[in-house]
């Protein structure tokens, strides 16, 4: 059977602390998604969500994408990026007109949504994203869409996301320096949520957090659109470090007792289980015997699993704070998501169960066509989100009706395209 056909292709580069991802999906004519290529590398130049290194960021972004466009066959021109550092900050606005009991045409809804610029209050920040979540109808909440409907009064519930400019320029920067149009920067959250909740969970109210090597990000979702966040600059990164530090190794040692022997969950079995600090390959005697190690170079896996909790313990009392902070709390609203990379160490999902005090579950991408097992984990759920997001066609306010404008204190940042400029308006 044929090939479907292919009618709108997507690129995405995700850019994380760990490792920069690339992806590239077509959706066919039938309206499926499909993944036609993937690449990634280790991250260079990243330190906690920020550009430290252009050079070292940009070529780890050239390679990663080159990869996906030669298992793909086809090049790519623009991409749209994740973001989860750059002080990401979400807040919601409203803005409400009257109809008069009319039936509502799609001018009055451009006329709400224009409306909605002015009640947006960056504070001199960044806006990544300015788009409507969902629409009341004389006080009736959660309308998709009113065009037809007759209604007295109109309004609409606006999702802001806001960052600092300079991290968000630098990020762009990175990009284009590999030869690459930014489509746009989307905050890792929105992305993250695309992939791993359902609408029903972000109707009813759900925490997601994303656990990724050096921040943490903390989203409240409710009545269908993000309602808050919070950046907790810890990872999964931060146990490796803490791991390589208590035994005395060096930080691909920590990381592959991590991955291969860790857990967040202790059993009476560990205290007579013996794990090689080394790998298979590595040659006998390589490097120096590890703290608490016996002449083989092996550790208990008891205390390897004591470290990995004592910075979970850290870990999951910060993710209750951010919670807390958000109003995440009451009979509804209980059910937590981990999703990132972090997220698949075992048994993390009952012991942030049992600290959290909250029913706990592990979010990983949608199955896609064609996508690799690789890519069909927790740590690749903001790139296919980024994907997802991009097929969805988001209406954003700074993009309906009559070309909007930046004001002078915000004409000097010499934006090149149109992108550029939706991206970096300011209101």
């Amino acid at each position: 059977m044929a090939a479907p056909r292919i009618t709108r292709l997507f690129a995405a580069v995700n850019i994380g602390s760990f490792r920069v991802s690339a992806m590239i999906a077509g959706l066919s004519e039938t309206g499926e998604m499909i993944v036609l290529g993937s690449g990634h590398r280790a991250a260079q130049g990243i330190k906690r969500g920020y550009v430290t290194d252009m050079q070292a960021a940009t070529h780890s972004v050239r390679d990663a994408i080159e990869r996906a466009e030669k298992m793909a066959n086809t090049g790519v021109q623009k991409v749209w990026i994740g973001c989860s550092g750059a002080g990401l900050v979400s807040t919601t606005a409203r803005v409400e007109v009257d109809i008069g009991g009319r039936r509502i045409e799609q001018d009055d809804i451009e006329h709400l949504l224009v409306a909605g610029r002015e009640v947006i209050q960056p504070d001199g920040r960044m806006v990544l994203h300015a788009q409507p979540a969902h629409y009341t109808l004389d006080g009736a909440h959660g309308v998709p869409n009113p065009k037809g409907l007759h209604a007295e009064r109109l309004a609409v519930d606006i999702h802001v996301m806001l960052a600092d400019g300079a991290p968000i320029r630098n990020l762009t920067e990175t990009v284009q320096n590999a030869h690459l149009e930014v489509e746009a920067v989307v905050g890792s959250p929105v992305a993250a949520g695309h992939a791993c909740l359902t609408p029903e969970e972000r109707e009813l109210g759900v925490a997601l957090v994303e656990f990724g090597a050096e921040v943490t990000t903390v989203s409240v979702y409710a009545a269908g659109m993000l309602l808050g966040m919070q950046v907790i600059p810890f990872g999964s990164g931060d146990i490796t470090d803490a791991v390589a530090s208590a035994f005395g190794i060096r930080r691909y040692q920590a990381e592959r007792l991590k991955c291969m022997s860790g857990s967040a969950i202790a059993s009476p079995a560990d205290h007579r289980e013996m794990i090689p600090v080394n790998a298979p390959g590595d040659p006998e005697g390589a490097g120096p015997l590890a703290r608490h190690a016996d002449d083989k170079n092996r550790i208990p896996r008891a205390e390897l699993i004591s470290v990995i909790t004592q910075q979970l313990g850290h870990f999951t009392e910060e993710v209750g704070k951010a919670l807390k902070g958000m109003g995440f709390s009451g009979q509804r609203g209980q059910q937590v998501v981990l999703t990132g990379g972090g997220a698949q160490l075992p048994g993390l999902a009952d012991y942030a169960q049992s600290a959290l005090g909250r029913p706990v579950r592990i979010g990983a991408p949608p199955t896609m066509i064609g996508l690799p097992p690789g890519l069909a984990t927790p740590s690749s759920s903001t790139l296919v989100g980024l994907v997802l997001y991009a097929a969805a066609d988001p209406v954003d306010i700074r993009a309906v009706g009559p070309a909007y404008q930046p004001s002078a204190r915000y004409s000097g940042l010499g934006l090149v395209t149109r992108v550029y400029r939706a991206l970096r308006e300011y209101f």
